[in-house]
């Protein structure tokens, strides 16, 4: 059985606005006995992890292609590519 890939999220408020946005964080993985793997990139300053399956524009960002929907813009300097 092969191991399924997931995204690891950390909800964070916009100071501003007070709207939640989620950063990846890491990634983690599923195992064949049912556990699992997680890898972090950062440390969540709230505490607060979600783990997800990766979706469509994940999957196409990994594969180099553009994502349905999505404008084929350059990620600018600065920009988070996931």
């Amino acid at each position: 059985m092969n191991s399924q890939r997931l995204k690891v999220l950390c909800p964070m408020e916009n100071e501003k606005s007070g709207k939640t946005y989620w950063m990846r964080i890491g990634t983690a993985f599923s195992n064949a006995d049912g556990s699992t793997n997680i890898l972090l990139d950062a440390l969540p300053v709230n505490r607060k992890l979600h783990v997800r399956e990766l979706d469509e524009r994940d999957r196409a960002a990994r594969s180099g292609s553009p994502a349905a929907g999505d404008d084929g813009a350059q990620a600018g300097p600065g920009s988070v590519p996931f």
